[in-house]
């Protein structure tokens, strides 16, 4: 697939939206550019900053229960204590 695509002003390009969709790009994706002198070639690219130390972070089971709390949150669903030996005085009844 090709298109025409104007350079502008500070030489900026905006890729038409056919050829996003063809590579599945969206703002604030990276492109990596490539040349062989004559053309330029963009391949997308993921750009992965975090702490490998927080991986279980990112996991999905862990992202589940995160969702989960956002919306127990959202819906007033929570207790609040004033004091930590508080809280502790209610989960040790739990059990």
């Amino acid at each position: 697939m090709s298109q025409l695509i104007k350079v502008t002003k500070n030489y900026q390009v905006t890729l038409p939206a056919k050829l996003r969709d063809v590579i599945q790009i969206a703002e604030g994706d990276y492109l990596e550019a490539s040349t062989d002198g004559t053309s330029f070639v963009f391949h997308p690219k993921k750009i992965d900053d975090r702490n490998p130390d927080q991986d279980w972070f990112w996991t999905k089971a862990w992202q589940k229960k995160e969702a989960e709390t956002d919306e127990d949150l959202a819906r007033g669903r929570v207790k609040r204590h004033k004091s930590m030996s508080s809280m502790i005085r209610e989960l040790e009844s739990l059990s």
